[in-house]
């Protein structure tokens, strides 16, 4: 391992800036517990990283994030790139700065963003939209999202790259293949942060063939590690399953792996099982915001006049504010309310069910017992969602 280096009261290593260490593999499946050493500090895998797109997690508070142990956090490049913008950002020294965060921050590249807008154009040199503010037009090419994410000063970058939509043309998935190399490789040109890692993301769409192109091609250039991209995006269980089989397990074992826009505790699983480290998904926060719970016992709907006079916590196995100071049938009055509060407490329930989550997964894979751990799990059809 290479020689680990401490600058401004933070790990680094002296040659990258970041560092994968395998810790362990189960040896009835592909899962893997690691450690991922960043300036900002370490981050134990496999890891649930809740989502702040506009440089907050919906709801909560830093310390709330401190309070559930979130080790890692996301921000959106193409929506900090709108709002605030770049020269917010360069004036106050980064999104670390801005929303005064010391722990590792991980930017997607906007390219999911841009892609979800009706009103663009794709070419090889970029993405032609007009801005969802003022309507003026923009030109996202590789070279822009470097110089965003660096600007934000993230710990993790991700590389531009072309989300198709699941029922894309066979055809139009190879040309997007092909442009999605050509822009990782000006990706990884343009991105001149020493400090700020870079990740890689194979697409392919749900073509095995070409994801193993996508592969093949992504993981001949030097990044800091590699993801699998377009998945999650409309497509049924069974084809996530299939690409994830397929894929997960090829990528390089000693850079970490991140599958994108996860956040289910089924697929979660199901990615775990194959090799992935790293997930992200808006979803409990979305849920909890809408008044449902994640819990051992899958999905509860607290909206629901049930839960009117209950004094039982969301989930008696949780340990968050939440569960720990109300009852579901005081969140069960504030959703129904429309209560501010219900939905951060909902919210900060949800993150912590998650994170427990996988810090049992974690263990589970440390004994050897993770296919054991994922059957009895599932072996509960209200767990699998």
């Amino acid at each position: 391992m290479k020689k680990i280096i401490i600058t401004g009261g933070y790990l680094m290593f002296e040659d990258k800036p970041l560092k994968y260490e395998l810790l362990h593999k189960d040896k009835n499946s592909n899962a893997r517990r690691g450690r991922i050493y960043t300036p900002r500090g370490i981050i134990e895998t496999p890891v649930f990283m809740p989502v702040g797109t506009n440089g907050t997690v919906k709801t909560l508070k830093n310390s709330d994030l401190k309070d559930i142990e979130a080790e890692i956090i996301l921000g959106n490049a193409f929506h900090l790139f709108l709002r605030p913008g770049l020269d917010v950002l360069r004036n106050v020294g980064g999104l670390h700065n801005f929303m005064n965060w010391d722990r590792p921050i991980l930017t997607d590249s906007g390219g999911f963003q841009v892609f979800s807008l009706r009103d663009r154009k794709i070419s090889d040199e970029g993405v032609l939209f007009r801005s969802p503010l003022d309507g003026s037009k923009i030109m996202m090419t590789p070279e822009l999202s470097m110089e965003i994410q660096m600007t934000i000063g993230s710990n993790i970058a991700m590389a531009f790259d072309e989300c198709v939509e699941a029922g894309a043309e066979r055809k139009y998935v190879e040309e997007s293949v092909d442009r999605t190399y050509e822009w990782a490789k000006r990706s990884f040109t343009a991105h001149t942060k020493k400090d700020q890692a870079l990740f890689g993301i194979v697409q392919g769409g749900f073509h095995e063939d070409l994801r193993d192109k996508s592969l093949k091609q992504i993981t001949s250039i030097d990044f800091d590690g590699f993801a699998l991209g377009g998945l999650s995006v409309g497509e049924h269980y069974s084809e996530t399953e299939r690409i994830l089989k397929h894929s997960g397990p090829k990528l390089p074992e000693d850079k970490p792996r991140y599958i994108m826009g996860i956040g289910t505790p089924l697929i979660i699983l199901m990615s775990v099982e194959n090799g992935m480290d790293m997930f992200d998904c808006v979803l409990p926060t979305r849920m909890g915001r809408h008044g449902t719970a994640m819990t051992w016992e899958g999905k509860v709907n607290l909206k629901a006049g049930k839960w009117k006079y209950s004094t039982d916590p969301i989930d008696n196995k949780c340990d968050c504010y939440a569960c720990q100071n109300h009852t579901r049938g005081y969140i069960h009055h504030l959703i129904r309310k429309d209560e501010i509060l219900g939905k951060i407490l909902l919210s900060i329930h949800n993150l912590r069910f998650l994170i427990n989550f996988v810090k049992e997964v974690r263990k589970a894979i440390e004994e050897d017992r993770f296919i054991q751990f994922k059957e009895e799990f599932l072996s509960n059809p209200n767990n699998i969602y």
